[in-house]
């Protein structure tokens, strides 16, 4: 099982180059940055975790331009989107972005993609939250084609083009993996229909057995991931005897002491886990 961390990559808090450059260089084996676009100041949608919406939400730099920053810094460590709302993005300009991180970074992008929560945030962008199951899946369906056809067309519902070149490619072949977040009743069909891995986030005290339901219906092996795990040892030895290949831990948007204070609570639970400490 391999141990990652993710971070709301904030203007006002360690930046994002610096950031995964500690990371790495503390022997973390991936990163993942959150993403929201905005945040309509309506907040007619509830905040799923409780209570007033945390200002990180509000302050992140964009996405693949934090990524990139990640990337650049850094040589080994696995950088991804923790997620990416690919239901408020263009596809054929995330393809673009997702290839050129992929390919600066030497094939060490990973894909996060989701739906996310806030539906007025999602209707900003044009998308009928109703609807933003099957754009999701149509847009990443779409990107597969670009990053893999030299000549590519899609004709959906939602995503519609035809013969377009797009260059550079992925490093990674086919693609870089995506992996499908969210806890939703029919989110097992989407990462069976489209996902390279399952990453939820942890908390559910169905969690497992839905990893179960994943496993008798797939057709082909499909690694479960958790995100947002605790730095408790106990909660560690059960996702790995559950067979999760990645627990990632969120770690707060603040200055570099605190950042290190929450990182060396993450390495403790660790080395507890391997009984190290």
């Amino acid at each position: 099982m391999e141990f990652g961390i993710g971070y709301f990559p904030t203007h006002d808090a360690v930046r994002p180059g610096a950031f995964a450059r500690l990371v790495q260089d503390r022997g973390h084996e991936s990163l993942f940055f959150a993403e929201h676009t905005h945040i309509p100041a309506s907040r007619e949608s509830e905040y799923p975790g409780g209570g007033s919406l945390p200002r990180k939400y509000v302050h992140t730099y964009d996405l693949f331009v934090a990524l990139t920053a990640a990337a650049e810094a850094t040589s080994t460590l696995r950088i991804g989107s923790g997620i990416c709302l690919v239901i408020e993005r263009d596809p054929i300009t995330t393809a673009k972005e997702v290839a050129s991180v992929d390919h600066l970074s030497g094939g060490r992008f990973e894909f996060g993609v989701g739906a996310g929560w806030n539906r007025e945030e999602m209707a900003n962008h044009g998308t009928d939250p109703r609807k933003r199951m099957k754009v999701m899946q149509e847009r990443v369906d779409a990107m597969k084609a670009i990053w893999t056809e030299g000549e590519a067309s899609y004709h959906g519902e939602h995503v519609d083009f035809e013969r377009i070149w797009s260059w550079p490619k992925p490093a990674q072949r086919p693609h870089p993996p995506v992996l499908v977040g969210g806890l939703g009743p029919t989110v097992l069909d989407r990462v069976l229909a489209f996902g390279d891995a399952w990453f939820p986030n942890y908390g559910p005290e169905d969690l497992l057995d839905r990893v179960a339901e994943l496993r008798s219906r797939a057709d082909r092996e499909i690694p479960v991931m958790a995100m947002g795990v605790p730095a408790d040892p106990a909660a560690l030895e059960a996702l790995q005897d559950a067979g999760f290949t990645r627990v990632v831990r969120w770690i707060p948007s603040t200055n570099l002491s605190g950042v290190e204070a929450e990182l060396e609570g993450w390495e403790t639970a660790i080395a507890q886990l391997n009984g190290e400490a």
